[in-house]
């Protein structure tokens, strides 16, 4: 099965690189959530951080902190998001472990989710989804 992000690494197909390593790749998306938003990726295959090794996501996160310290530092931004979609249901569209960087500048006018929740959901939902060793 072809992977888009596959392709990318392996020059197939051009993209807007920003950042490359000896394992990750770091281009700007072309869905544009926002100036700037940037897509790190591994270089080699892995479906999404389910599937992923550790060494795999350290180097994504390495790369990520590396991007984003430019971002603020030499280009105008005061912080930036970072988003890991695993699975479909989570908005994963290609299978292959990314991150996405959004730089972010004061009241620009990009969303960031709230859901309200009290004292009492919050003890039900910790008791449903406590990770036990």
């Amino acid at each position: 099965m072809k992977c888009l992000f596959c392709e990318i690494i392996k020059g197939e197909i051009p993209c807007y690189k920003i950042y490359e390593d000896k394992k990750t790749l770091a281009f700007l998306d072309i869905s544009k959530e926002g100036y700037g938003h940037t897509l790190v990726v591994p270089k080699n295959h892995v479906d999404n951080i389910v599937c992923s090794n550790l060494d795999t996501l350290k180097s994504c996160m390495k790369a990520a902190k590396k991007i984003i310290n430019h971002y603020i530092k030499n280009c105008g931004f005061s912080g930036a998001n970072i988003i890991i979609n695993n699975g479909e249901s989570a908005g994963q569209s290609i299978n292959h472990l990314h991150l996405h960087i959004i730089p972010r500048k004061d009241d620009d006018g990009i969303g960031v989710w709230k859901i309200p929740q009290n004292h009492e959901d919050l003890v039900k939902v910790q008791k449903k989804l406590e990770v036990k060793e």
